[in-house]
């Protein structure tokens, strides 16, 4: 039975374009065969899903130190090993890989702090192993997963692309570093990158530990009855963006022509206060929270300027905050086999 593509083509009167609304195929033309680093991680894993979905090819590699098997897609191939790994190169070349979405890090700010030589090694050397891999076999696109940590504290927001970096850890600053390789790979080898500085992410498989889990965190503790933490008064606020429409711009921006830095978020500020009520009201939770003292340095504001990547892709956040969370608590009561309503 033949496969049917089908395009939606409408005028966005805003930006003055012409907008494709993708409901199914391939943007930019053939089928790729795809590397996704970090495939077996939480978001790594839905963009190996929409690779598939679109028609691409996919090779999965990943070491498992955050990822699980649980997470693959027995559809892609999957290769257990680290980005760190010396002659990737040869590894890229017999698997016949055309671009690369590139997930896998150390992705969590208190780790950093700890053992900053560790965060380098993965997320600095691990990249630029990649990126020397890509100029000895002449490969010309990589997507990478870039982050608001980068910026530090806000002098205004939302945060645009321009807004100073400053970083407040080592994970932080090596997204910002990593930035600059990409940058400079382009001018010297014609290296062409896309970093999508990614706002909180939130979504189904998603863990306890990274960067802005707060979703995840308080979805485990209602629907087994427990006690929620909020840390300081909860009014600090952040962009959530569901992990679907994370996936789909990474695939959008493979498939695409564009380079260089690109914010991805809703551009919408939430409180914690107001996650914790969704929440609880979805669930149907009446414990009251627990207020704990704010961390430490923490940024109380945070949300992301997205009209970069609005004008540059046929791309939107399709995934209200309310319609994300039903998703993730559904997920979350099949995986923490919890039946509250």
């Amino acid at each position: 039975m033949p496969i049917l593509f089908v395009f939606l083509w409408c005028f966005d009167k805003k930006h003055g374009m012409m907008i494709l609304d993708e409901l199914g195929g391939i943007l930019g033309g053939e089928p790729m065969k795809v590397l996704v680093t970090g495939g077996a991680g939480f978001v790594g894993s839905h963009i190996v899903d929409e690779c598939l979905r679109v028609g691409h090819q996919v090779v999965v590699m990943d070491n498992l130190a955050t990822g699980t098997r649980n997470n693959l897609n027995p559809a892609a191939k999957f290769l257990e090993m680290d980005i760190t790994t010396p002659g990737i190169a040869e590894v890229l070349r017999e698997e016949g890989i055309e671009g690369i979405i590139h997930q896998a890090a150390q992705s969590t700010v208190p780790p950093s702090i700890k053992d900053p030589l560790y965060d380098a090694d993965v997320n600095l050397l691990g990249t630029i192993n990649l990126l020397q891999a890509m100029r000895d076999l002449g490969l010309k696109k990589i997507i990478f997963a870039g982050s608001a940590a980068s910026f530090g504290m806000p002098e205004y927001v939302p945060i645009d692309e321009k807004h100073p970096q400053r970083p407040l850890s080592f994970y932080g600053l090596s997204k910002k570093i990593i930035e600059e390789y990409f940058q400079l790979f382009h001018e010297l080898f014609g290296t062409s990158y896309v970093v999508l500085r990614y706002a909180n992410i939130y979504g189904p498989r998603q863990g306890q530990s990274g960067e802005g889990s707060v979703i995840s965190i308080f979805t485990e503790r209602m629907l087994r009855g427990k006690s929620c933490t909020i840390d300081g008064d909860g009014g600090a606020t952040r962009d959530y963006i569901y992990v679907g429409d994370v996936a789909r711009a990474n695939v959008m921006a493979l498939e695409s022509d564009i380079n260089g830095i690109y914010n991805l978020g809703t551009q919408t500020e939430v409180s914690v206060n107001e996650v914790f009520a969704l929440l609880s009201e979805q669930i149907g939770y009446n414990l009251e929270p627990v207020h704990g003292p704010a961390r430490t340095a923490d940024i109380y504001r945070s949300v992301l300027a997205n009209g970069k990547i609005l004008e540059s892709l046929p791309w939107r956040p399709q995934t209200t905050l309310t319609e994300g969370l039903q998703a993730t608590i559904a997920w979350g009561r099949t995986f923490y086999g919890a039946d509250r309503s």
